[in-house]
């Protein structure tokens, strides 16, 4: 099929890549535009971008797609469908009515539940058993298009977003190729007024930890912050990122280190098993506490 590519991060790009083995033509790609990274801070291009850029495909980056240059542009690509995908922009009328076959949108909760911008940290951080991909047909509203596809995947106990990152990138890869070749024969399910939730993008405000809050609590922030904005604490001066944990038996006033890097929290305690130091790579607990002297509560 000819088709229109919209994405943005590196939760993209593996739909990207398996769209162009699969043999699809791309008729252009669309992601956000370069923005100042690094200690220089020069426009860096996107992970889609500059993997775009590594295939050869033609990239579009524009600021919006409200006006009437960008959306003529966009109907001109005579596209069957576009796939779209952690895009970031909203998509006038006129552009998801523009590809033969509409815009789908590879989303990575079950919906309805966790419609929004952060679906795989909120499910993490609400304690939900299980998470997913589904691919939707786009409509004007927020992620409330109907499903033609559907897949769950378990949520550990000690995943963080970073793993299930990994897993649902993989799985909306391989669901997308599904769709397009079942394109036409799928039925739309529309989606249930029961069970909608919203999935608010993370404030970095949301990071700090709080040990007098449960401690299995505390674990779902953790994971589901991990690797970022990643939730921290303050050990002595330095700031210290938490990047994966589990809730454990103990009993001890709240913030009260019972050994290795196990914390009592408000109630339970917190087994601590990666951090990542100030300056320093993401590493276990293990391997960190070789130079870092824990206080007897933090």
């Amino acid at each position: 099929m000819r088709v229109v590519f919209m994405g943005t991060p590196d939760f993209s790009v593996g739909v990207l890549e398996a769209l162009v083995a699969a043999g699809h033509e791309i008729a252009c790609v669309y992601c956000q535009p370069p923005r100042p990274a690094g200690r220089g801070k020069k426009d860096r291009p996107t992970p889609v971008h500059a993997r775009a850029e590594s295939l050869g495909l033609m990239v579009r980056h524009p600021k919006s797609l409200r006006g009437a240059d960008e959306q003529a542009e966009f109907a001109a690509l005579n596209a069957d469908v576009a796939v779209v995908v952690a895009y970031g922009l909203i998509l006038p009328q006129v552009v998801l009515d523009a590809p033969k076959h509409g815009c789908l949108n590879i989303h990575a909760s079950l919906l309805p539940r966790w419609r929004g911008a952060a679906p795989i940290q909120r499910a993490i951080m609400a304690g939900d058993a299980e998470t997913g991909v589904c691919i939707m047909q786009m409509e004007a509203g927020l992620d409330t298009g109907p499903v033609l596809l559907r897949a769950a995947t378990p949520i550990g106990a000690t995943d963080t977003s970073g793993d299930l990152h990994q897993r649902l990138s993989q799985m909306g890869a391989r669901m997308i190729i599904d769709t397009l070749e079942r394109l036409g024969g799928l039925i739309p399910q529309v989606q249930p007024e029961d069970g909608v939730t919203y999935a608010a993008k993370i404030d970095k405000a949301e990071a700090l930890v709080d040990w007098t809050r449960p401690a299995p609590t505390v674990a779902r922030q953790i994971n589901g912050l991990s690797p970022f904005p990643g939730a921290w604490c303050m050990i002595g001066d330095e700031r210290v990122k938490l990047l994966r944990a589990e809730a454990v038996p103990g009993t001890a006033a709240a913030g009260t280190v019972l050994d290795g890097f196990t914390v009592a929290c408000g109630s339970g305690a917190l087994r601590v098993l990666d951090i990542q130091r100030e300056g320093k790579r993401a590493m276990p607990v293990a391997d960190a506490l070789l130079g870092l002297t824990l206080p007897a509560r933090l």
